[in-house]
């Protein structure tokens, strides 16, 4: 696919003739990213926190949690891929189709890399604020933390900043009863 012009905004409809190459394209107010694929310990981290969360999921159906590479529209212009993604029972009834999320998710987690660290921070960041995201984690595995971010009114604040150093819990009231230890999120065998 030829980049788009200056000035042009892409849709989803350009979106989805992008190649399946293996590596991450998203849109941001109609701009084409492309982040090539995660390193060893970002996977780890995202395995680690889905096996996490589709635990305790598995135990209290209250939920359903996905991975990337899977499509969020948020709008017509806007189309991400976190890393992991949370929708209760009642949000997935509204926003979750055959193909992808239609909408916006209760929580969406980026884990950073020196590619995506600025995209993640600055971009995602508004773009999830602004969609109506509730809760935006944003993983640091150079630093091994966890900044969270939940929707005060219509903004983020920034609640908790996590560390593997301090031995720090996770839990979110998002998934009432679940904690984790950021020694099992960043654990590496």
């Amino acid at each position: 696919m030829m980049p788009a012009s200056p000035g042009v905004k892409l849709t989803y409809d350009d979106f989805v003739l992008f190649p399946d190459d293996g590596k991450r394209h998203e849109l941001i107010d109609g701009e084409h990213y492309v982040s090539p694929s995660p390193d060893t310990k970002h996977q780890r981290i995202v395995r680690n926190l889905c096996v996490l969360i589709g635990t305790f999921l598995n135990a209290r159906p209250i939920g359903e949690v996905f991975v990337a590479p899977f499509d969020v529209v948020l709008t017509d212009f806007d189309v991400v891929e976190p890393d992991v993604l949370y929708l209760s029972n009642q949000r997935k009834a509204a926003v979750l189709t055959p193909k992808h999320v239609h909408g916006a998710p209760e929580l969406m987690v980026e884990t950073g890399s020196e590619g995506t660290r600025k995209r993640d921070e600055t971009l995602k960041h508004r773009l999830y604020e602004r969609c109506g995201v509730d809760e935006y984690w944003l993983v640091d595995p150079g630093l091994d933390t966890i900044k969270i971010f939940r929707r005060v009114a219509d903004r983020y604040r920034r609640t908790a900043e996590l560390t593997l150093e301090a031995g720090d819990t996770l839990a979110t009231p998002l998934l009432p009863g679940l904690e984790m230890s950021l020694a099992d999120i960043f654990n590496e065998p």
